[in-house]
């Protein structure tokens, strides 16, 4: 009897395994409930990291598209005040016909690409002496910096450090030598690899802003009427807010810092104070790291250049106004934007390099604002519903 039971046992399917304490025999289904959870739980995992490669491999791919919509939706909130000044006349005598959005977006970007056009007809011709200087200029630093070396080597030896040592220290300046110039030739071919983009941006920016509006409600139609639109809506007026103050402080800081910088440079007596100066501006477009960079390339011209004190004298400068800009202008700038706790902006920085390079340098710290915003947001509709479920009356309760 008890064979004719095992037999059928195993012919359903279960595993028979040797209890070591008593010697009976236990039988293990693995259709109960602790088989099938491990299993899902191992599908689960595997279909996750599959599709996680995948979405991650999708990313890395299209970074430098993602990057070129990021910079023409930055280029459309830096046009969008001057489309609305150009037709707010109209709009208040209610001619809006006579100014269609189409004829400002058209109007604005004359006047910029003519106020740009004007300002690099002017400028482009100093910048290129400079650079085409500072590039003949590479060689002679390269030999004021092994003369360094070998200055510090003969210290060394009066002060008998150990060789290893020695060997050590120079290395790293080297190394460090390098990377500022090679960073600084790939970001000039690097110039060179996007100026297609000078076309393709102001194509999008475009599109965005002529078709703003409904953009806008393809997006809220995505959720539904009632409640979860009103939220969505609140959601992308303060996402929209957001983005446009970060957007249109980044530009005003750029232009004060480029200004700020060429001007110190020039009183200060710093070569290619121009070229510089304008490369401080662009910089600032990337956070941490531009400003550093720059920094970096300053202090080190004019410490090899003819009167190795006035890196001093630059380096006081860049701190004193980095200070001033992060502490005193840029908070006044930005002032309804982005908040952000300064831990957090450096997070964010460091793991958009990690992510996407350069690229995810200058949208971290915008990602984080959404996300944030968004966040916000959920906690406070959690918030309203629990309260409102709360002062709800129960149905269960009878009334006194």
């Amino acid at each position: 009897m008890a064979d004719n039971t095992i037999e059928t046992l195993e012919n359903a399917g279960a595993i028979e395994e040797p209890r070591a304490n008593d010697g009976q025999r236990v039988i293990l289904d693995p259709a109960s409930f602790s088989a099938r959870a491990v299993f899902r739980i191992v599908v689960i995992s595997l279909i996750l990291i599959f599709v996680g490669g995948f979405v991650a491999s999708v990313i890395s791919s299209l970074t430098y598209l993602f990057f070129l919509l990021v910079l023409a939706i930055f280029f459309a909130y830096l046009l969008t005040p001057l489309v609305q000044l150009i037709r707010s006349p109209f709009k208040h005598r209610k001619l809006e016909r006579f100014m269609p959005r189409s004829l400002a977006i058209f109007i604005a970007y004359l006047v910029v690409f003519t106020v740009l056009g004007v300002g690099i007809a002017y400028l482009a011709p100093r910048v290129t002496e400079q650079g085409r200087e500072f590039g003949a200029s590479l060689p002679g630093y390269a030999a004021a910096i092994r003369q360094s070396l070998n200055d510090m080597n003969r210290r060394f030896d009066r002060l008998r450090i150990p060789e290893e040592v020695q060997t050590r220290i120079n290395d790293q300046v080297v190394v460090a030598g390098e990377r500022i110039t090679s960073g600084f030739g790939n970001f000039l071919i690097s110039l060179i690899y996007y100026l297609p983009w000078l076309v393709i941006i102001p194509i999008l920016s475009f599109f965005f802003l002529k078709d703003v509006n409904a953009i806008r409600l393809g997006i809220l139609r995505m959720f539904p009427a009632g409640r979860w639109r009103m939220r969505a809506e609140s959601v992308l007026e303060e996402v929209n807010s957001t983005l446009a103050a970060y957007t249109r402080a980044q530009l005003i800081s750029c232009l004060l810092v480029g200004t700020v910088c060429t001007i110190g440079f020039y009183a200060l007596g710093l070569k290619y104070a121009l070229l510089l100066g304008i490369l401080a501006g662009v910089f600032e477009f990337v956070p941490l790291l531009g400003p550093l960079t720059i920094g970096l390339i300053a202090t080190t011209t004019a410490a090899l250049g003819d009167d190795p004190r006035r890196a001093v004298w630059i380096a006081i400068f860049l701190i004193v106004f980095r200070i001033f800009h992060d502490y005193v202008s840029y908070p006044r700038i930005v002032r309804g934007g982005i908040h952000l706790p300064p831990v957090l902006i450096i997070l964010s920085v460091i793991a958009g390099e990690q992510v996407a390079g350069i690229p995810g340098v200058f949208i971290a710290i915008p990602i984080v604002a959404i996300i944030t915003v968004v966040y916000r947001h959920v906690l406070e509709h959690q918030g309203k519903t629990r309260l409102l479920s709360d002062l709800e009356p129960n149905d269960t309760e009878t009334p006194a």
